[in-house]
């Protein structure tokens, strides 16, 4: 299993150097800090806060591409609220008198002892909690306050960075102009686009389509309609999803996999705002909000020449990326209670209590099918419930299914570590490495030994042997 994230938005680290973002990396995750964002150009640093909330940023100030002293500046004027940790090989004291003159939040220099940077990236996380948690007590704007709540009260949430999507989603919502949402599947793409309809006050429907795999005929006539006569077999008018949503939103689902011919058609209709049915030669006037969403990389595809370039930049005007359930596992508790209400309706049983254990439980599990993964587990184990507490087995079962696998971990690491123990001078024992594993099992399940033993399949006894042995009790 991975490690649960930590903090909820990721730690930035910049250094040209490849074997120096690895070193960083590993040595903050041996410490719990598992959120981890490497990034080798300073160039690229500026558009990604832009785009994306960081919670605190180690910065190299000796860069080939731009000065970090220079970098460092912009972003304390730009982004006061994120931590900036400097982190260099110069140990002259005009430059960490200059650094700190910039407002960075500490300046560290080349070699760094382990305790010192993870303890200064921990200070600094927590400084930016303080921070967060200030401004929700201070500005009215960064409150729960929206225009329309009712419009978002499906989307289950206590997270921050979902709450400040809220307030984007309000400010664009009585926009006319196309909106992308991307997110892995499963985060609940449609219900944010269901919530943009209703938060604009359109009079007209929410139409959906997923667009997967429709071929370009299937597409014209589905989104367009057809007049009668237009093809064999079309014996009378259809009206397109066009027109069914017209003064209203349709939502294209999947977009990323619409093929080459659409996405011609697709921008030609965004670009002009006006389309022919099939058999017609008469145009008709689009009055219909276009929202697509993927969990496909577009940018990726754009680069590849699998997306067109200028249909990506149309339709995505507006854009809106939801995070994955993994990086706002706050909104656990929130989301069984919610799922527990529903399974129980649909099944007609009395609602379940749940052991605190069980969100201990699903904070050490990954979530690859994310919040529609979830309500699945909760809903698999309501329907076998015969008592008032909501058993764990059903939950345990399914984790073990997406259990860890070494080559799962490597591979899925950014860094991709050749080692997993490359920041150790030496490597430990068998007898060690087995205490550290214990130990760390123990650490994500709050202690709690049964846990802890399923995590590591073994038995409680055999768990307790080992503690004993190594003096653990």
């Amino acid at each position: 299993m991975n490690r649960p994230v930590f903090p909820v938005n990721p730690v930035l680290i910049v250094d040209d150097e490849v074997s120096v973002l690895k070193g960083f990396a590993l040595t903050l995750r041996s410490e719990g800090i598992t959120h981890i964002l490497p990034v080798q150009r300073g160039t690229d640093v500026l558009p990604l806060l832009s785009r994306e909330e960081i919670e605190v940023i180690l910065l190299d100030i000796s860069m080939p591409d731009m000065p970090g002293d220079t970098l460092l500046e912009k972003i304390t004027k730009e982004y006061p609220h994120i931590p900036v940790i400097v982190i260099t090989g110069i140990t002259e004291v005009d430059m960490a008198v200059k650094c700190m003159k910039k407002n960075a939040f500490d300046y560290m220099v080349k070699p760094i002892e382990t305790s010192r940077l993870t303890s200064g990236v921990k200070r600094a996380i927590e400084l930016k909690r303080l921070y967060d948690e200030n401004q929700l007590l201070k500005d009215p704007s960064e409150r729960d306050t929206l225009e329309t709540p009712e419009a978002f009260a499906q989307i289950i949430t206590r997270n921050l960075k979902m709450k400040k999507l809220f307030r984007y989603a309000q400010s664009i919502a009585k926009s006319p102009l196309p909106l992308l949402i991307t997110g892995e599947t499963g985060v609940g793409k449609e219900l944010m686009a269901r919530a943009i309809h209703n938060a604009s006050s359109l009079p007209g429907d929410f139409v959906s389509i997923n667009v997967a795999g429709i071929d370009d005929t299937t597409f014209s006539d589905t989104l367009f309609g057809h007049v009668k006569g237009a093809f064999t077999g079309a014996h009378t008018l259809r009206r397109g999803l066009i027109e069914n949503a017209s003064k209203g939103t349709l939502f294209l689902d999947e977009i990323g996999d619409l093929k080459e011919e659409s996405q011609i058609k697709l921008l030609r209709l965004l670009q002009e705002n006006e389309y022919f049915m099939l058999g017609s030669d008469v145009p008709k006037l689009m009055d219909t909000r276009i929202v697509a969403a993927t969990n496909q990389d577009l940018k990726k595809q754009k680069s590849q020449g699998k997306f067109r370039k200028d249909l990506y930049y149309r339709i995505s005007t507006h854009h809106i990326h939801i995070p994955p359930l993994c990086e706002r596992l706050d909104d656990l508790p929130l989301l069984v209670d919610f799922f527990l209400d529903d399974a129980a309706h649909v099944y007609e049983k009395q609602k379940p209590d749940f052991y605190p254990e069980l969100i201990t439980l699903l904070k050490n599990h990954d979530f690859p099918g994310n919040v529609r993964e979830l309500r699945g587990m909760v809903f698999d184990a309501v329907s076998t419930l015969k008592s008032k507490k909501l058993p764990m087995e059903s939950f345990k079962q399914h984790i073990q299914k997406n259990h860890f696998t070494p080559e799962k971990h490597i591979k899925a690491s950014p860094l991709n570590p050749a080692s997993l123990f490359d920041n150790f001078s030496k490597l430990p024992t068998m007898a060690e490495a087995q205490l550290l594993l214990i130990q760390d099992a123990l650490e994500r399940t709050g202690q709690n030994k049964s846990m802890a033993a399923d995590m590591l399949g073994i038995s409680r006894q055999r768990l307790s042997r080992h503690l004993k042995s190594g003096n653990m009790e």
